[in-house]
């Protein structure tokens, strides 16, 4: 139905700035005395939840000839159900002329046939949410007076815009306040057979599939609203503490790390040159299998003619080779069409000064090293941003595209880094425990019970700092456990391995620190001992590594010897090398994996399910 103009009514509850409806927080979680709000008239909006229809009883209109034109009491809205209703004597009386009082009972009832009849009125219940607060609202329309259609109201997801008035509920149950709807001012209809929401309750992993329609169930709101308050606290904290927001760029020419799989950013795919040839396609190229499927039909043929003639047996053994070679030629076009390899451009003769950058550039898969041109200046500054990683792994908790919060202090150490990063932590922790009460409610009510009391506990325990040599020789010395990986000295310890420190040995959030040099990235410092350096991971119970960290090479020859270690080109990094060459300074940073600090808060296991639009390998829908 078309949309009206809501009429502004004088109310004491305010309504949004930027529209004249009244947020569902404001009048469900305000925290006013609910006495105080009933009699208000206000305008609210939002999606149905739920609903449901309650048939009245039709009241007969009497027939009197004189009720057929009623007075006129001055100026009243009334709905074309309550207009029809009034003309519907007046309609009788036109049949009793027409028809007269002598017609046939037959011609009377074909008469009283044409009367149009209004809808039966019945009394419509629905429980909208518009996605402010947890709690939904009770909106109660009598379709005698706000005119609308159920078929058009009723279904889950429509979106409704109405005024009404505030009171108590007419039945007994959850809700202690309603909306008794006045006037319907928009109604935006749904596809029943194509919502995807109309259907019983769709679990998390099913609804990766409708990202866009996702935010409408409870449990996304939920999630993502304590998501709000995480971004708004990791700001909150930072300006608190002196730090400058610095925004980095998405696409860089550097590998941040100098392992890591990177997305390629690159213009010329589809133009190719001369030069240019598909890469892992075979001289089978240029034949169809239907070709070599005929051909193989023709070699057969005379194979067969040639054993049947005892005449030339030099000339029956070329035959079955070259037929032999045309079974081989059609197995490998027939894989080829399986596998349909697309145009590929071969390293060695691709040309980047063509490409849209003029060289190799990438997805940023960290936001670190630019960071530190901005500390070095700066003093102490943060960026957040999406990070990207080409992994085709699958795990719960990795995705293709990921939420980071990245710092950099100048004029610090190690465990500076280490003391800001717990500090920053258990901020976010309190944040959330203090100013999403009822969003942590419901996901402990449907997600995860303990997750209040695991959140209380991070903020109050003491976090175990132990190096990478203490873990080792820790589990080492385990025997009722047997670890997939084998574990020695200068490999890098597995997810399981975390686990068991935090969850079973410790059983509290561990930060490890000293890692051997050749799992960490070629920009940490280099420690006393050659072989280790100064990095940590702080790793929490049930979810694993959130924050990494590490202060970073200082010395020009240190950083230029590392490099070379790692085999990385030096004109890439030479911009990173000028932080050394001029001003350097020791300087510290880390970054929290925003997306797994959402996992946490929310007691969800799989990260997708934090993410509004996710992204992995053989996923990206929208």
């Amino acid at each position: 139905m078309e949309s009206q103009e809501p009429k502004v009514t004088s109310s004491t509850l305010m309504p949004f700035k930027y529209s004249n409806r009244v947020l569902l927080t404001t009048i469900l979680e305000g925290g006013d005395d609910e006495m105080l709000l009933l009699g208000k008239t206000v305008v609210v909006g939002g999606w149905v939840k739920s609903s449901k229809e309650v048939k009245k009883e039709p009241v007969s209109p009497q027939p009197a000839a004189a009720d057929a034109f009623p007075a006129s009491s001055g100026h009243k809205d009334v709905s074309c159900v309550e207009i029809l209703q009034t003309r519907i004597p007046f309609f009788r009386t036109i049949i009793w002329v027409l028809g007269g009082s002598a017609s046939s009972p037959a011609v009377r009832e074909k008469l009283e046939s044409l009367i149009p009849k209004p809808p039966p009125p019945s009394t419509l219940f629905l429980q909208i949410n518009d996605g402010s607060c947890v709690s939904s609202l009770q909106v109660v329309i009598d379709t005698a007076i706000a005119s609308v259609s159920a078929g058009q109201i009723l279904p889950t997801g429509t979106s409704i815009l109405a005024q009404g008035v505030l009171g108590k509920p007419s039945a007994h149950g959850k809700q202690t306040i309603e909306l008794k709807a006045e006037i319907i001012l928009h109604v935006g209809t749904v596809e029943q057979d194509k919502y995807p929401l109309s259907r019983k309750k769709l679990p998390l992993d099913i609804l990766r599939d409708y990202s866009h329609i996702r935010p409408r169930t409870t449990t996304v709101a939920s999630v993502t609203r304590i998501r709000s308050e995480l971004d708004f606290a990791t700001h909150t904290f930072f300006r608190n503490h002196g730090f400058l927001h610095v925004q980095m760029p998405i696409i860089t020419t550097t590998d941040s790390e100098g392992f890591s799989e990177k997305f390629q950013v690159t213009t010329l795919l589809g133009k190719t040159s001369k030069k240019e040839e598909p890469v892992g396609v075979s001289d089978a190229d240029g034949i169809s299998l239907e070709t070599a499927k005929a051909a193989i039909e023709e070699k057969s043929r005379l194979v067969e003619q040639l054993k049947r003639s005892d005449s030339n047996r030099e000339a029956l053994a070329t035959a079955l080779q070259d037929l032999r070679k045309t079974n081989e030629l059609a197995q490998q076009i027939e894989a080829r069409e399986k596998s349909k390899p697309v145009t590929a451009l071969k390293p060695d003769i691709v040309n980047f000064n063509e490409d849209f950058f003029g060289r190799q550039s990438y997805l940023t898969v960290s936001g670190r090293l630019h960071l530190e041109s901005y500390a070095c200046a700066l003093g102490h500054v943060y960026s957040f941003g999406s990070r990207f990683r080409a992994d085709k792994t699958m795990s719960n908790k990795y995705a293709a595209e990921m939420w980071t919060v990245e710092v950099e202090m100048a004029f610090t150490k190690l465990e500076d880094a280490m003391k800001c990063a717990e500090d920053y932590f258990k901020f976010l922790c309190r944040w959330i425990l203090d100013n999403c009460s009822e969003d942590m409610k419901f996901v402990s009510k449907r997600i995860d019970k303990t997750v209040v009391h695991r959140l209380e506990y991070l903020i109050s325990s003491s976090y175990e700092k132990i190096s990478y040599r203490e873990a080792v020789e820790i589990l080492r010395k385990v025997t009722d456990k047997a670890f997939e990986t084998q574990l020695q000295w200068g490999v890098p310890l597995t997810a399981e391995h975390l686990s068991y420190l935090a969850d079973d040995h410790y059983r509290r959030p561990v930060i490890i620190y000293d890692y051997p040099k050749a799992v960490k990235p070629f920009y940490v410092r280099l420690n006393n001992d050659g072989k280790t350096v100064a990095a940590f991971e702080m790793v929490l119970p049930k979810i694993g590594t959130v924050i990494t960290g590490s202060q970073n090479e200082e010395r020009f020859d240190m950083l230029n010897t590392r490099i070379k270690e790692f085999n990385l080109s030096r004109d890439q990094y030479e911009w990173y090398q000028d932080l050394r060459r001029h001003g350097t300074v020791k300087h510290s940073g880390f970054s929290l994996g925003f997306d797994l600090m959402v996992l946490l808060t929310t007691g969800l296991t799989d990260v997708r399910d934090t993410i509004p639009f996710p992204r992995s390998h053989g996923k990206a829908n929208n």
